[in-house]
């Protein structure tokens, strides 16, 4: 057995620019659970997660905005069971005044089963929502490249 199959991730960890105001966007738009904080000035950050383990970690150190040609993180997705999930995340989405980067729940391919929304968090970070099936006949603004590839 390869070493690398024992592997998985862990929790994602997020640098940002205002905790507070990403707290507020992933804990209540996304519905993230805040399992641990820290508040002291200068090390603030927050754990999220769900039954006590984290799953993502912000961390208030970032002086600007996420930046796409940067190295470092390209998106991060987040998958749930249902299209109609999806669709439910994207309607809360747009009435917390979200833009994406495409209309509606798009195929991660041409002709791809699995598909999902794409936007951005409050600074810019390149978010996913997906599902493995039920994309079937979304469009793909990507063609044959995948759509979580370049918006």
């Amino acid at each position: 057995m390869s070493t690398t199959t024992a592997l998985r991730i862990g929790h994602t960890g997020l640098n940002v620019t205002d905790l507070d105001r990403s707290l507020a966007f992933y804990r209540d738009v996304l519905g993230f659970t805040v399992i641990a904080e820290g508040k002291e000035e200068d090390r603030r950050y927050a754990f999220l997660g769900e039954d006590g383990r984290p799953v993502l970690t912000l961390w208030q150190q970032a002086d600007h905005r996420y930046a796409a040609t940067g190295a470092g993180l390209h998106h991060l997705a987040l998958e749930v069971d249902t299209v109609d999930q999806v669709r439910a995340y994207e309607t809360a989405l747009r009435a917390h005044g979200v833009e994406f980067a495409h209309e509606g729940v798009v195929a991660h391919r041409e002709g791809a089963a699995s598909g999902g929304i794409f936007f951005h968090d409050p600074d810019g970070t390149r978010l996913e929502i997906c599902t493995a099936h039920g994309a079937e006949g979304a469009p793909a603004p990507s063609g044959e490249a995948p759509t979580c590839g370049f918006f």
